[in-house]
């Protein structure tokens, strides 16, 4: 008698055209949504690293990644040479440097 009920089911109805389409369409939304939040910001960001790095010169006050503050005495191709204190000077890479405070010219 079960079987008799199974058979008499109604078939699943169709999706129309384009129906597999219509169900991506929150994904495709919310792709979208992290690029703008997400993705875009970030690559924003590390242009705005690349451009200070690349301006970097003899005579900026600079902060460090690890947040020591110091003095540029001179800049090579990679690395800078930061004067923390009176007779103290540490060679680190360009890339380590996030905020330039600013120059002694100003």
């Amino acid at each position: 008698m079960f079987a008799l009920f199974l058979a008499q089911s109604p078939a699943p109805a169709s999706t129309g055209p384009g129906g597999g389409l219509l169900g991506l369409l929150p994904f495709v939304f919310m792709a979208v949504i992290m690029y703008y939040v997400m993705i875009r910001p970030q690559m924003r960001r590390q242009k705005e690293q690349a451009r200070l790095v690349s301006a970097l010169k003899t005579g900026d006050r600079v902060v460090t990644t690890s947040g020591i503050h110091g003095l540029i005495s001179n800049v090579k191709d990679t690395t800078v040479i930061v004067k923390v204190a009176d007779n103290v000077k540490i060679e680190m890479e360009k890339t380590a440097v996030t905020n330039v405070v600013k120059s002694i010219e100003s």
